[in-house]
């Protein structure tokens, strides 16, 4: 449990850490540092060997690497499978690369956060100021510290001027905050809340401080949130999860039909090593060797086509992941909003105006009631941003601005009424304090000289005597009625700024506190951080999606809740960081799952929230951009950065890093993963029933053996031509299928069911049928034509029987065709799309058959894969077995139109749900 120095005055926390205004004697420093520990971040990497050796952690890959030893051996022993091993070593290498070239971009969140560190502090020790290297500093030294300093550890102000602290990378706070030294009460204050407090990594946009530090390396903020990101199991993505228990149940079936088979063999009385022979062929054909590859093959595809909508997809099973997003999660500054201080509303003459335009665009209008007004016509209005526009030290230019991000709020809203900077002389200036709580200019211009202010409403209207009527003329001030508007601008979580103004006799030069009384009330200015457009859009999207969005944030509630309401998110309930913190774990499942709006939010907030939604069966995208985001970007389903305004750490920790910060390019990007998963759909539909079907051709074999002497000389495909056909399937006709058009209204149904399994009804329906349509015709042409290599006397015509495997070999081939082109759409019949629109597999067909003319007629590549040209009047009926696989899938799509069992969605797909129309 961490110490709440926050509650503590300054003088006792310094007597707690022994130490006082002249620092730590450097004994006792060096003494503590051998304590406590460098003021830096432990990291320990996995060696890159063992990342290596992990990727080989795999049943699919064990009992390939397990069946490529075996035809290894057998090609060692005279069974000339040495092609078999090559190809099976091969995949299972290549998917090892890929696996440790990803694992190993995931290393560098940590990395990112160490970066973060600073490098040197300026400490007082023994009463002498000095620096030293930052990974030096111990609890109890006394820091000093200035504008544009990085803080280095936490620490607890004990002295401030004036002192405002950037903390958006931790709390996500659009607003630098304003420290001081006085002790806070309250219990489990998160750290947008500690505002005596300074955390490691943050840094000082203006004023000067003394600080005492109070916790160190892995004791800091940043720290404990190293070893959140480091203890965070990013788990598996749903594809992920839904593959391996593919896997796993595929494997264990491969497996014991395998071993049934090589039992049975013997039973039967066959030799053992051709039972032996037998087996091995059958794990061979139907292992899906190939499908570590094209899943990989698909993910990065779609992954190039995101990129090209914004999204970066850093870790390839995100690409498919966000299709089946149920909830994002999303940080509020700089994700949802435009993280810019807008003014977006004025009061002037007792009349109230709308401002447009947002960011560092200084084209706007002032509306009334949705009219523009030029503001030129409104003297009043005039008055107000000229005095917000000349009391303020911000700098505009052309690609942005410099300085408090409120300040230049009130220079881009005076811009957008034509004000240019020169057009006044400032004389004199009295800071902002936060005592005081405002700021005053001395101007002239044109001879006149006038005190300009501006402040907390309260306080800037207790200043003035009279205030301005819509005509510029003087009337007297309605306090009360002032003070109402302002509370009204505070309630629609907007920051809001009093300003006033006199004239001051000529000649004058000095600025005195006393100066400022008997001031005309000019009017209010409001300012947020407002909702991007397209996020407005983007949330509409997502709900027709079936897509639940969460703003999580640390900034205040009424902030947060109000611009919930502009994005249209559901805000009529707002949970802080401190209630959720005294939540169970049964109410805070239940909060995650009916409250949209959480504000004030520490990072382990963040990170038990999505661990909340997932604990109820959904899917969890979680964006964010801040330091304080990693652990529940870790945590989360997807994690997605901010790639223009978030910190490395973010990225690194993240799964995709969306290149325009805009939350309308997640939507984007599910409807890819949505076509993501279509595509892996009609992959694995077309894969596994053509293993199945060379499974059955193995099993038939040493079935019809007993009966037919034919089936006890040769199986019907060789090993190594069930690789070649997989091989050349998988690279000319299954990847092609990838290249479908993307179908319509993949974001107007819900998200398919995360708890639905590969393995389902439609599935076994599909690899039986189209199992049987495919390996019965490659059956019964090799039986056709190899018949006649026994003769009676039981001799064997060994040319005969490798011209019926190669007749086989090309009946398979046209089986393929037949499924392959029906299988463009899982459910809509062939004759409903065009044939040439996918020109990728039109080319894979016509390469698929030039490349396998090569172990026919080429005499060498015969010999490699045991063929041999046949005679030419064997091939009409060759061409025939076009027909069974085609017309198979046809009548089973058609009769599940008849019976009503159709596709009505997207998600009505394989691992999703097959609902009634």
């Amino acid at each position: 449990m961490y110490k709440a120095w926050y509650g503590l005055p300054a003088d006792a926390v310094m007597e707690e850490l022994g130490t006082g205004p002249q620092g730590l004697a450097q004994e006792l420093a060096s003494e503590r540092l051998e304590a406590y520990g460098a003021n830096e971040i432990a990291f320990r990497k996995t060696p890159a060997w063992l990342r290596f050796l992990r990727q080989f952690n795999d049943p699919m890959v064990i009992i390939l690497l397990a069946t490529a030893l075996v035809t290894g051996v057998l090609t060692a022993l005279g069974s000339h499978m040495l092609p078999d091993t090559i190809v099976i070593s091969s995949v299972v290498l290549l998917n090892a690369v890929l696996g440790f070239v990803q694992e190993g971009k995931a290393e560098g969140a940590l990395d990112a956060l160490r970066n973060m560190m600073v490098q040197e502090a300026l400490v007082v020790r023994a009463g002498d100021q000095r620096r030293i290297p930052a990974r030096d500093l111990v609890p109890g030294d006394l820091v000093v510290l200035e504008g544009g300093d990085k803080i280095p550890a936490d620490v607890r102000f004990s002295e401030v001027a004036n002192i405002h602290v950037d903390e958006s990378s931790l709390t996500g706070e659009s607003v630098p905050v304003q420290k001081k030294v006085d002790a806070l009460t309250g219990e489990d204050l998160v750290p947008g809340d500690q505002t005596n407090m300074g955390f490691s990594g943050t840094y000082l946009t203006q004023g000067t401080a003394r600080a005492i530090v109070v916790e160190t390396g892995s004791n800091t903020v940043f720290g404990r949130i190293a070893d959140m990101v480091k203890a965070a199991d990013s788990g598996m993505t749903p594809l992920q999860r839904k593959m391996q228990e593919f896997v796993h149940t595929l494997i264990i079936a491969i497996l014991v039909v395998g071993a049934g088979n090589f039992a049975f063999g013997v039973y039967l009385g066959y030799d053992t090593a051709y039972s032996f022979l037998g087996a091995v062929s059958l794990v061979v054909a139907a292992i899906p060797e190939m499908l570590p590859a094209l899943v990989t093959s698909i993910l990065a595809l779609s992954g190039v086509v995101m990129a090209g909508r914004k999204a970066l997809i850093r870790k390839l099973p995100a690409a498919e992941t966000l299709g089946a997003t149920s909830v994002i999660c999303s940080d509020k500054t700089g994700t949802l909003t435009e993280n810019r201080m807008t003014v977006s509303r004025v009061c002037a003459g007792g009349e109230t105006y709308r401002v447009s335009g947002t960011g560092y665009d200084i084209e706007g209008q002032f509306l009334v009631e949705e009219q523009p007004v030029p503001p030129q016509e409104r003297p009043a209005l005039m008055r107000l941003l000229e005095c917000g526009f000349y009391c303020n030290n911000a700098h505009l230019s052309g690609q942005g601005g410099t300085g408090d991000p409120t300040e230049l709020a009130l220079r881009i809203s005076g811009a957008k009424a034509e004000l240019v900077v020169d057009g006044l002389r400032r004389l004199e200036e009295i800071p902002f304090d936060s005592s005081a709580k405002y700021m005053a200019v001395l101007v002239e211009s044109d001879g006149v000289q006038r005190v300009l202010v501006k402040g907390a409403p309260e306080v800037v209207i207790g200043m003035c005597s009279s205030s301005l009527a819509v005509d510029g003329s003087r009337e007297p001030i309605d306090a009360a009625r002032a003070l109402a508007t302002a509370k009204q601008f505070a309630g629609d979580a907007l920051r809001t700024l009093g300003f006033a103004s006199k004239e001051l006799p000529a000649g004058q030069r000095d600025l005195r506190h006393e100066d400022l009384t008997g001031l005309s009330f000019l009017g209010l200015q409001g300012m947020i951080d407002p909702p991007r457009r397209s996020a407005i859009e983007a949330v509409a999207d997502c709900k027709g999606a079936g897509i639940r969005t969460v703003m999580i944030t640390g900034d205040h509630p009424d902030t947060a809740q109000a611009v919930a309401k502009q994005l249209g998110i559901d805000a009529r309930q707002v949970l802080t960081g401190a209630e959720l913190s005294h939540l169970g774990e049964s109410e805070l499942h239940e909060a995650a799952a009916t409250v949209s709006v959480f504000a004030r939010v520490a990072p382990e907030h963040k990170k038990a929230i999505a661990e909340a939604l997932q604990a109820q069966g959904l899917v969890v995208a979680m964006t964010g951009d801040g330091v304080n985001d990693a652990p529940a970007l870790k945590a989360a389903d997807i994690g997605i950065a901010m790639g223009i305004s978030g910190t490395e750490v973010a990225k690194e920790s993240a799964d995709m890093v969306l290149a325009d910060d805009n939350f309308a390019t997640i939507v984007a990007a599910v409807e890819e993963g949505r076509h993501a998963w279509n595509n892996l759909q009609k992959a694995i539909l077309y894969t596994l029933p053509t293993n199945a079907a060379q499974a059955l051709l193995i099993m038939g074999a040493i079935l019809a053996a007993a009966f037919i002497p034919l089936f006890g000389q040769r199986f019907v495909l060789e090993p190594v031509q069930i690789l070649w056909i997989n091989l050349l399937d998988s690279v000319l006709l299954t990847m092609p299928l990838m290249m479908e058009a993307k179908e319509k209204g993949l974001l107007q149904v819900p998200p398919r069911e995360p708890k639905a399994h590969i393995i389902n009804g439609l599935f076994l329906q599909r690899v039986l049928l189209m199992g049987l349509a495919i390996s019965v015709p490659g059956f019964l042409v090799y039986y056709h034509f190899g018949q006649a290599a026994i003769g009676a006397d039981g001799a064997v015509n060994e040319l005969l029987l490798t011209q019926a495997q190669t007749a086989a070999f090309w009946a398979i081939l046209l089986a393929h065709f037949g499924y392959v082109i029906s299988a463009r759409s899982v459910y809509a019949s062939a004759f409903t799309f065009n044939p040439f629109s996918n020109r990728w597999l039109l080319a894979g067909i016509a390469l698929s058959v030039a490349i396998r003319f090569i172990p026919t007629l080429v005499p060498s590549a015969a010999a490699l894969f045991r063929t041999a040209p046949f005679p030419a009047e064997w091939w009409p009926l060759i061409l025939l077995c076009f027909l069974p696989s085609f017309v198979a899938i046809e009548i089973d799509k058609l009769c599940r139109r008849w019976f009503g069992k159709t596709r009505v969605g997207w998600s009505e797909h394989l691992g999703g749900s097959v609902r009634e129309t």
